[in-house]
């Protein structure tokens, strides 16, 4: 048992059990769903190019939809409650003193008590968390503990843990001297990364200063020294050449299109000639078909994921040959996986 873990009372643990079925539960209505497109005569060959105009068409189609009013209530409850509950759950058990063991190492963490957010991430609740990701003083490890591990692991394919390791373990090379984590969030890619690269040393920014201090726990609890900073992953401020390995998981959808391609020209920038990259993010719109392309996007609308279709219909094998790399292979649905080298 990991000294994080955290033994959630039983009202506590039962709705964050059920948020985390409730999703499963409501999958099954897709399939009425898509009936009810059917029986409408809209083929996804035939629906617009538009995503707006797609949207007016498919949700017209669906006015009198009983599966689709009943999936817009249960997606809009869950949206608004599952931050809740999660919180709910930690304070339950923070009320009764029963918080699990913190661990202190020699991971660092430097905050700037002068940083600015970018303007696209001040304000914005992504995921449509109360508050965004610094709405409670222990807002990383509700994320990396509660939500992530008993909520969003049951839904992502595969597991969202076992998915981080499989993207760490992709870059071409058995061994990387040092390594950047755009957007390490709570340090459980950063982890994933180190796993597969022992010896590496690895560095990590992002925007949320409680994700990062959850992020420095984790590092801290498997013994390793991270180098953990409060900064935007497109504008580092770190040395140029400074590292072998450039990595992000899941990120992109959370930046516009600006700043997505300044996060390819910083990883770029501050690979070493010869350097590798690795970049994951969501499904590509251009890669499914029209109606599959309207359920991500309408459900990132529910999600709290402003930015998701500018990045989904970026080519971003494009984006990373336009910052300057080589060899740059594309694959993969979900993650989508970008990766690319620093010509020597």
């Amino acid at each position: 048992m990991s000294t994080m873990d955290l033994q959630l009372r039983q009202r506590g643990r039962a709705a964050v059990d059920f948020m985390g079925y409730l999703s499963l539960a409501a999958r099954p209505l897709w399939s009425a769903i898509d009936a009810d497109i059917a029986a409408a005569g809209h083929a996804p060959a035939n629906l617009p190019d538009d995503l707006d105009d797609r949207a007016g068409v498919i949700e017209a189609a669906l006015a009198d939809s009983r599966a689709f009013r009943t999936h817009e209530l249960v997606s809009e409850w869950h949206a608004r409650q599952h931050g809740h509950d999660a919180t709910e759950a930690f304070e339950e058990v923070a009320r009764d003193g029963l918080l699990p063991q913190l661990p202190q190492g020699s991971a660092e963490l430097t905050i700037s008590p002068d940083f600015r957010a970018p303007e696209y991430w001040d304000g914005v609740d992504f995921h449509r968390t109360a508050g965004g990701w610094d709405g409670h003083e222990m807002a990383g490890y509700i994320h990396g503990e509660i939500i992530h591990r008993r909520m969003v692991d049951r839904v992502f394919p595969g597991g969202i843990f076992r998915q981080r390791r499989a993207i760490a373990e992709r870059p071409p090379r058995d061994h990387y001297d040092r390594i950047i984590d755009f957007g390490a969030s709570t340090g459980h890619f950063t982890l994933a990364l180190q796993d597969a690269y022992p010896q590496a040393e690895i560095w990590g920014v992002d925007l949320s200063a409680r994700a990062l201090e959850h992020a420095r726990r984790v590092a801290d609890a498997h013994g390793h020294g991270w180098k953990l900073f409060q900064r935007a992953a497109e504008d580092t401020g770190f040395a140029a050449g400074s590292f072998d390995l450039a990595a992000s998981y899941i990120l992109l959808h959370e930046m516009p299109e600006r700043a997505i391609r300044a996060l390819f020209a910083e990883a770029f920038r501050l690979l070493r000639p010869g350097g590798d990259m690795i970049m994951s993010d969501v499904t590509r719109f251009a890669d499914i078909d029209r109606l599959s392309a309207w359920k991500a996007d309408h459900g990132a609308r529910f999600g709290g994921e402003p930015y998701w279709r500018e990045s989904a219909s970026l080519d971003l094998a494009q984006v990373a040959r336009d910052a300057g790399f080589e060899d740059v292979e594309a694959s993969g649905l979900y993650p989508h996986v970008v990766q690319g080298r620093k010509p020597q």
